[in-house]
């Protein structure tokens, strides 16, 4: 009995760590290299030579766009910016204490009642559906920071300006400059994909028993909202303020490990050589902080990491320095993980619309551990 026992408890994989639940044509990671391809192109290759539109088309369709291509899916997201009233009307009456998070996830789910063919899963209508997300998405954000500062949110701007200029544009009510757009624009991208992280799963678990494409977006942005995913970007901008100077980050890293408290934009369940997104975003963090003139919290970073390295050998993740290059951008430190959601909307369509194609319910089994055979005395 106990070697059979032993036997079920050596099958549990926790955390289904190197499980592999599908097959998938849409990213591949290595964490030792470490590598993270999408659609066969290395990121770096891909953060250097496009931007945020050829990315999300890459991931819907599969291939770089070409000149043409590009132009017209660009004015397809420029044209579905706007929002519909009610979203508006919910993202003004939600009460101030209200996580962010929380809030564009209602305003997805009412934009998915909203929608009269939001049951339709053919890929047709899953690929209308995804570019109307793309493009809506920051103006959900968007709005949220200007509401959050006590501001009227700002409409789109027209098909003159790309998708990250306009989502900016929306923040501040100017036209970022050019050093700024490039910026965020590799922000979008490196965020845009990333596997089977655990939002995707989220999605292809609700696509598993063929609810619809809303259904399955909102169960990411509720997987994406935890601090051990997507929420740790606000936690490391937060970390980074507390520290408050570079030469106070060593005393700050030494109190944290011996508290054995985590250190938010550290550490990754896959790489363990470095995230190669970290890699992009340090350099970018670099050239923001060039470009406002104030490497504080750049400096700040630096010198943490360096502590980290030297004490603990564990790196940053693509959260550690995208923290700063948001914060730089305008973007307040609460609303964080809603601009990477934004971002990231068009890996989980990818995602979404490949579960659809070759579905099965995925599911897992647990060892159970509890008691068998009891019975109830008496009459109770």
């Amino acid at each position: 009995m106990a070697g059979s026992e032993h036997s079920e408890r050596a099958a549990v994989s926790y955390g289904l760590e190197n499980v592999l639940a599908f097959e998938s044509k849409v990213a591949y990671i290595d964490g030792h290299v470490p590598e993270l391809s999408v659609r066969g192109y290395d990121i770096a290759d891909l953060a250097h030579r496009l931007g945020y539109e050829q990315m999300a088309y890459l991931l819907l369709n599969g291939s770089v766009p070409t000149t043409v291509e590009l132009s017209a899916f660009s004015s397809e997201l420029a044209a579905e910016r706007k929002l519909p009233e009610p979203v508006l009307d919910i993202l003004h009456s939600v009460p101030p204490t209200a996580h962010p998070m929380a809030v564009l996830r209602t305003a997805v789910s009412l934009m998915g009642a909203l929608e009269p063919d939001s049951e339709m899963v053919d890929q047709d209508h899953l690929l209308a559906t995804a570019k109307r997300l793309l493009a809506k998405l920051p103006t959900i954000v968007a709005a949220q920071v200007r509401i959050q500062a006590g501001h009227e949110p700002i409409a789109p701007h027209g098909p003159e300006l790309g998708h990250a200029e306009n989502y900016l544009y929306m923040v501040s009510g100017a036209v970022p400059a050019e050093p700024f757009r490039q910026a965020f624009d590799a922000a979008l991208l490196l965020y845009a994909e990333h596997e089977t992280n655990a939002s995707t799963f989220a999605c292809r678990v609700v696509v598993g028993t063929m609810s619809d494409y809303y259904s399955a977006i909102v169960a990411g942005i509720g997987a994406i909202k935890g601090v051990l995913h997507g929420g740790a970007i606000d936690d490391a901008m937060n970390m980074l303020v507390d520290i408050g100077q570079p030469d106070c980050a060593s005393h700050y890293v030494d109190d944290a490990l011996a508290a054995r408290r985590k250190l938010p934009g550290f550490g990754h369940r896959v790489y363990r050589t470095g995230d190669p997104r970290a890699a992009e975003l340090r350099e970018m963090a670099l050239k923001m902080a060039s470009a406002v003139d104030d490497r504080r919290w750049f400096d700040i970073a630096i010198a943490a990491e360096r502590r980290m390295a030297e004490t603990k050998g564990i790196i940053p993740n693509v959260d550690y320095f995208a923290a700063p290059v948001l914060f730089q951008l305008g973007f307040p430190m609460n609303l964080m993980t809603n601009v990477v959601a934004s971002a990231r909307v068009a890996g989980w369509s990818a995602h979404i619309a490949e579960q659809y194609a070759n579905n099965r319910l995925i599911r897992p089994r647990a060892l159970y551990v509890g008691d068998r055979g009891r019975r109830l005395d008496g009459d109770d």
